[in-house]
């Protein structure tokens, strides 16, 4: 059957068309679900053009695909012969695009046929592994001090961590004050004190049964000493509080570190994606 890729106008359009499909996968499908609910509430902040898109064949939903600038494309699972569609269907859309991420096989072949269609040089970026936690196995030896939310004068601070996370992992962020300022305003960004914050965790996105954390950040003068395993268990036991049935996040899969923490506290894998960066070939040959 042909496969066909369908662009949506609104998160209410492309959630109708998606949600049931992107549930089916829920821990594995955070992002671009967070995305929609959030749309769907408010565009605030999101600056167009914005593309939602399903991949369809037969009258059935078989991938998503998605963007808001100036950030990455994403993926899900989809058919292979979509991606000769899907990729020109984003150039319809965008003349360039800095990167796209998505499970390894899709992304590096969309990442092959955009690199042929484009000229640009497409190069292999981060590996990051998706975890999931039903259940928190609380530290054994939990360091000293206490979780809490961040209040308003922790802006600053947050700040400055959020902007830290970002160039150490090497991602693209919004404007680190206003995500910062707009992660405080919602009580998701938390914080380990122990008489100063040690650790910092963000509930970044909530789906119907689960809440992915992200931009999990100790400045190097902290770091070993548990402060970051106390404040994802701590969160993560809040959110499961809260009636989510799972937490999830990502981790790079180039950090031992991190992978083993959040194992040791519950989270066990449930897949790998890849990220591949394009570049202009005379920016590559420098």
């Amino acid at each position: 059957m042909n496969i066909r890729i369908r662009r949506h106008g609104s998160a209410d359009a492309f959630l109708r068309r998606a949600e049931s499909w992107l549930l089916e996968a829920e821990a594995e499908y955070t992002v671009p679900l967070g995305l929609a609910y959030r749309m769907r509430e408010s565009l605030a902040g999101f600056v167009p053009p914005i593309y939602l898109a399903t991949v369809e064949r037969g009258g059935d939903v078989v991938g998503c695909a998605f963007r808001t600038p100036p950030f990455k494309l994403g993926l899900t699972r989809m058919p292979d012969e979509a991606l000769p569609a899907l990729v020109e269907d984003v150039a319809g859309v965008y003349a360039e695009i800095p990167a796209v991420l998505g499970p390894e096989r899709e992304a590096r072949r969309f990442a092959a046929l955009w690199s042929e269609r484009t000229g640009v040089v497409a190069r292999e970026g981060m590996r990051e592994r998706i975890y999931r936690l039903d259940a928190v196995q609380a530290p054994a030896q939990p360091p000293p001090g206490r979780l809490r939310v961040a209040e308003p004068e922790d802006l600053d601070l947050a700040t400055e961590w959020i902007a830290s996370f970002a160039a150490e992992a090497g991602i693209q962020t919004a404007d680190a004050a206003r995500m910062a300022e707009a992660q405080i305003s919602r009580a998701a960004l938390v914080l380990w004190e122990d008489e100063v914050p040690r650790s910092m965790a963000v509930e970044a996105a909530r789906t119907p049964n689960g809440a992915r954390i992200g931009f999990v950040y100790t400045p190097p003068q902290w770091r070993g000493r548990g402060y970051a395993s106390a404040c994802v268990a701590e969160l993560s036991q809040r959110i499961l509080d809260s009636g989510r049935r799972f937490c999830c996040l990502y981790t790079d899969l180039s950090n031992p570190t991190s992978n083993a923490i959040y194992q040791r506290i519950g989270y066990r894998a449930v897949c790998d994606v890849a990220d591949y960066e394009f570049a202009a070939p005379e920016q590559e040959a420098r």
